[in-house]
């Protein structure tokens, strides 16, 4: 049944409003009711590239010094109901459907910015709002994580950036002295194996 009738299940009357209005009131709709589901929310620690979710999936992280809102042309934006939405999709695709990190991660980011475009704000100048709080792997202000964060997204996250890193190398002939070119080049396809092994077995 189209989305755009005012009655869920008798479309008697359609709606005089254009299509992109009633598409982004029920993506408006669709991430409240995905932030209501969410069960905890923990703005009390350091959390690794902004936001996570415990090994049980019933607390969503966001980092402690991650602004609940910005100011965008004259609105106040809230941030965290964006961020709720990404984490829960990504969760849920891994644990329920058994999808590979990567995967679930591609899917819960085009959520993330159909959600963020729906409510009228460029993914460009939201996601240069959010680049400003981003604390990687390794950042020294990660004093505060939770015990319970699942790390598995961080560590599929650094296999891939690792193999990156490593072809590039290979790409502009800069490897370490003494080590040579064909060894990060076997080591590179050692990980690109281990990686695509992965998540192959994340497809059904």
């Amino acid at each position: 049944m189209p989305l755009d009738y005012c009655h869920p299940t008798a479309p008697h009357k359609k709606l005089r409003l254009p299509e992109w209005y009633v598409s982004s009131l029920m993506m408006d709709r669709a991430l409240d009711a995905v932030v209501r589901r969410a069960r905890k929310l923990d703005r009390a620690h350091d959390i690794p590239y902004l936001a996570g979710y415990s090994k049980d999936g019933k607390t969503i992280y966001i980092d402690r010094h991650m602004p609940r809102s910005f100011r965008y042309r004259g609105r106040e934006i809230d941030t965290d109901r964006f961020l709720i939405l990404h984490e829960e999709v990504e969760k849920t695709l891994i644990d329920r459907l058994d999808l590979h990190y990567l995967h679930a991660h591609q899917i819960a980011t085009r959520a993330e910015q159909a959600a963020v475009r729906a409510a009228g704000v460029t993914w460009r100048d939201y996601d240069r709002f959010m680049q400003k709080y981003v604390k990687r792997m390794g950042d020294e202000r990660l004093t505060r994580v939770p015990a319970d964060l699942d790390t598995k997204p961080y560590r599929d996250e650094h296999d891939d950036d690792l193999l990156k890193r490593m072809m590039q190398a290979v790409e502009k002939g800069k490897v370490p002295r003494g080590i040579g070119t064909e060894r990060v080049r076997d080591a590179a396809a050692h990980l690109k194996a281990h990686v695509k092994d992965h998540a192959s077995k994340s497809l059904p």
